[in-house]
């Protein structure tokens, strides 16, 4: 057990102990009648969490038997958490559960008489062992004379509560400069793959990159593909991951996806999906990238896809396996990544650590040192980098990371290990279980963070601090794991923040090393039929993308499973049974978001536990669910509109509701503690935000086109931030792009309003006054017809802090706008404004703007950002970044973007 799983036991036990208005609790006798039992276990288990892990820690981890007793006191902990935990969900299911079931309850806690009596019996035990360690320790204490004014029987009365772990002050999530990423020793390596894909050759060639993990042949890639001259010899480029195991059909919609995105690939059959990427590439001179290829037969796979029209077109693969390279083509440019030079090695991390050449010169000896000793691994540079970039800038701290930096690297390639060990080790508490948790996820799978730090705080990762929200906290280890070089940001906000992240593969195995051997987890990668080891082991979270066969261990029982996260994709679970839920009694994530649920198992209905729930239904929203009074987060993934039970204001932990399908809300006078909606029908819901909603800060809701809504009521929401309306047909579909209908909505926001969407809503231009007035609104987007009109004239009333501003889809002729009315704009984005006349000329003149990103356009707007660009850069601004994304066939006219210096891709 994890110190913040020993956390979130005793959140847990102290709500059953001693909270009023628990679902559970109250209408439950058999609970009732042993609370004083668990009040008592309660106040045993804080005070002795207070000796062992938080008075006078730093001395007493000194202590060999100490650490021993705390690994005693785990164990102990464990057991009663099992006890505890199994026996609440028993005496709420008592009465329905079958008698298979039953029978496997009562052995798992070797029951002989009624529960409540081998409860008692239980706890007996859990507290003579938790008065032997206590005996132990006051033994140990009393030799050291470390407690000789205070004996541990005076520390009860102090230790009522769990006192939670200290929190260092963090960076909040995007206030963090975005730094361009740093590259040292691949310069020459770049100019060498560049020249050998652009050189006068007709037949289609491989240049293949090859070296160990950790080496940079993504980065080297990556920056090769972005190479401007790269970019304009190309007419297509596309980039795709293979990894180590693949799905071809896979790696299709990838490609697919990426040279044309206006075609969806999902639904489209393998054979239609060929012939749409042939058709897209045939004549075109191309740029593919095969990224992390792992065997011969990926590449036979993949090389079929792809026509040699003599054309000069070219793939680049990258692979850790030179023999991938020589099968892909046998006298093909094939570039062995070197490692870095000791000098090299230096220089970046120099620039990791402080950003710059001024190194302080006391740190120069043992910075070189531990430069030296990563081998020239520039994954294992910049992973230091990370330990020392958090690490006191003292000479004396320095040295001693040097000593602990393994001098065995390279020679073994598993030895990689100990030096992001490391890193590892070098976590503070509260980390060390969100990145351990990130080994469990598929290779190269993308986190998104929000549901990420959902499942953060599910797990019980995050700990309150009595200032922030969990969320914010959450957001804030997320960034620290991004300062130390253990967690990739793939995609940003446009002001910084965190939007996706990845893991290194090294990195990944790292975490299932430890995680494997700690029981934190276990990933099962192949069809599982003999469960022996998750009996012998007890993993407390299970990952896996296999298909499992229920009926192979319905009747076993595995209370110490706590999550179970399935990533087999698009597989219809049809056999599912309730037996299969009844062996976790204790689950408190399951994400089940990949499979499809042909019927919802009443099972899950049980499970009280549960704080973090994700599946697909094609038959909406269960009542059962409103049961699960933990609950903190529920992600339905959903093609159809349905109806929440009016039971639904049960859930009064529930934090975040998300749903891809329309939800229907009812009619409920009891205040919720939801923070996050997503698509809510507001067209039947006519109860008071403020009464339902009051921590609502997130709200993505939909209206219907026929009838004139009233928001006035969201104006009494005082802490949301996001919102997103859409406007709906009654079918549910979205509002015609025909649709010219003005529709009023009488709408009045909340001054606390950050961020804006509006989309389908055909609104008059006047009504932007409305928007205009909001005083923190930092990004509007503006989408699908939301405001019809050819003019939109601004007024003189400025968008005090906007930030961002998006215009897309919309029948726009005419813009008049200055810099007067935009004072804080960075981001200025459109898209498919295909009947704009032109961007106002005062636009340019922003002081704050930094980038104009301009899709799917017509002529008349470039010829307008080309005149915004000229005089700009004849005032000496040479700051404005200019994207344009619009294929171009004219070459002489492409050639005069280039001269002033645009960003443009196609």
């Amino acid at each position: 057990m994890t110190y913040t799983t020993l956390e979130l036991f005793m959140e847990n036990l102290m709500h059953l102990s001693y909270s009023k208005n628990n679902p559970i609790v109250d209408n439950n006798a058999s609970i009732l009648l042993v609370r004083p039992q668990m009040q008592l276990l309660y106040q045993e288990l804080g005070y002795m969490i207070q000796i062992l892990f938080v008075e006078e820690q730093d001395i007493l981890h000194e202590v060999e038997q100490v650490r021993n007793l705390q690994r005693r006191f785990k164990d102990v902990a464990h057991e009663a958490h099992m006890i505890v935990g199994l026996f609440v969900y028993s005496s709420y299911r008592s009465g329905t559960c079958p008698q298979t079931f039953r029978k496997c309850f009562l052995n798992c806690l070797k029951i002989k008489r009624s529960t409540n009596y081998q409860f008692s019996l239980n706890l007996r035990e859990v507290m003579g062992s938790l008065n032997s360690i206590k005996e132990e320790l006051t033994t140990i204490l009393d030799k050291r004379k470390m407690y000789s004014s205070r004996s541990i029987d005076s520390l009860r009365t102090q230790t009522q509560t769990v006192v939670a772990g200290t929190s260092c002050t963090r960076k909040p999530l995007g206030t963090k400069k975005v730094l361009e990423e740093t590259i040292v020793g691949l310069i020459r390596d770049a100019e060498l793959i560049r020249d050998r894909l652009v050189e006068d050759q007709k037949q289609l060639d491989v240049v293949s990159i090859v070296g160990m993990g950790g080496l940079g042949k993504t980065t080297l890639a990556t920056k090769v593909f972005n190479d401007p001259f790269v970019v304009y010899h190309f007419d297509v480029r596309a980039w795709i991951t293979v990894s180590q195991t693949y799905e071809r059909r896979d790696l299709l919609i990838q490609l697919v996806a990426s040279i044309c995105p206006e075609f969806d690939p999902i639904n489209a059959s393998d054979s239609k999906l060929r012939e749409k990427l042939h058709k897209s590439v045939m004549g075109k001179r191309y740029l593919i990238v095969f990224d992390d290829v792992w065997s011969i037969q990926a590449w036979d796979d993949l090389k079929v896809f792809f026509p040699n029209d003599n054309n000069g077109s070219r793939i680049l693969l990258t692979s850790r396996l030179k023999e991938v390279a020589l099968h892909a083509k046998l006298h093909g440019f094939v570039h062995q990544l070197e490692f870095l030079t000791d000098v090299e090695s230096w220089e970046l991390l120099c620039k990791k650590v402080f950003h710059s050449d001024n190194f302080p010169t006391m740190l120069t000896e043992p910075g070189k040192e531990i430069a030296k000793k990563c081998h020239g691994l520039p994954l294992a540079v910049v992973v230091m980098a990370g330990v020392l970039a958090k690490e006191t800038r003292s000479t004396y701290s320095w040295e001693r990371i040097a000593k602990r930096v393994s001098s065995s690297i390279v020679n073994d390639p598993n030895k990689n290990m100990d030096i992001l060990a490391l890193s590892y080790d070098h976590l503070p508490p509260h980390l060390r279980d969100c990145f351990l948790y990130l080994g469990g996820f598929p290779e190269d799978h993308k986190f998104q963070v929000r549901k990420l730090i959902w499942l953060w705080m599910a797990e019980g990762f995050v700990e309150e601090d009595g200032k922030r929200s969990l969320e914010e906290i959450g957001e804030d280890y997320l960034m620290e794991l991004v300062d130390r070089n253990l967690v990739i940001v793939t995609d940003r906000k446009f002001n910084g923040a965190i939007k996706a992240c990845s893991i290194h593969d090294l990195l990944r195995e790292l975490c299932l090393e430890r995680a494997t051997k700690g029981n934190f987890c276990v990933k099962i990668s192949t069809q599982m039929t003999d469960f022996s080891s998750l009996v012998q082991h007890k993993p407390r979270r299970i990952f896996t993308n296999q298909g499992l066969k229920f009926n192979c261990y319905r009747h076993e029982l595995f209370p110490w499973v706590h999550s179970l996260l399935w990533f087999h994709k698009n597989k219809s679970l049809i056999n599912i049974t309730d037996q299969y839920f009844h062996s976790y009694p204790l689950l408190m994530v399951l994400d089940l978001q990949k499979c499809q649920l042909q019927d919802f198992p009443p099972a899950i209905g049980l499970l009280v536990h549960l704080r973090y729930l994700a599946f697909w239904s094609t038959k909406g929203f269960p009542s059962s669910i409103c049961n699960l009074w933990s609950l903190q987060t529920i992600i339905l993934k959903s093609s159809v509109r349905f109806s929440l039970p009016d039971t639904i204001s049960n859930l009064v932990n529930l934090r975040h509701l998300w749903s891809d399908g329309y939800i229907y809300f009812p009619s409920t006078r009891k205040p919720m503690n939801l923070q996050t909606i997503s698509n809510v029908s507001l067209h039947n819901f006519s109860e008071s935000w403020e009464n339902c909603f009051p921590r609502i800060k997130k709200l993505t809701c939909t209206t219907l086109t026929q009838k004139n809504q009233n928001f006035k009521s969201l104006s009494s929401l005082e802490i949301l931030m996001w919102i997103n309306i859409a406007s709906a047909r009654q079918d549910g579909d979205l509002v015609s792009t025909t649709n010219n209908l003005f529709r009023k909505i009488h709408a009045t926001f909340p001054d606390s309003l950050k961020k804006l969407t509006l989309s389908g809503c055909c609104l008059p231009w006047s009504d932007m006054s409305i928007v205009q007035s909001l005083p923190n609104l930092e990004v509007l987007k503006i989408l699908d017809h939301a405001f019809m009109g050819p003019k939109w004239e601004t007024d003189d009333v400025p968008f005090q802090q906007l930030k961002y501003l998006k215009l897309q889809t919309l029948h726009i002729e005419q813009w008049e706008a200055s810099s007067i009315n935009f004072p804080c704009l960075t981001h200025l984005v459109l898209g498919a404004c295909r009947y704009l006349e032109e961007i106002p000329l005062e636009i340019g003149y922003i002081s704050t703007l930094e980038l104009i990103d301009v899709d799917d356009s017509n002529n008349a707007i470039i010829e307008s950002l080309e005149e915004i660009q000229e005089e700009q850069q004849n005032f000496g601004n040479y700051g404005l970044k200019i994207n344009v994304r619009k294929e171009l066939h004219n070459l002489a006219y492409y050639r005069k973007l280039r001269g002033l210096a645009w960003i443009v891709d196609w």
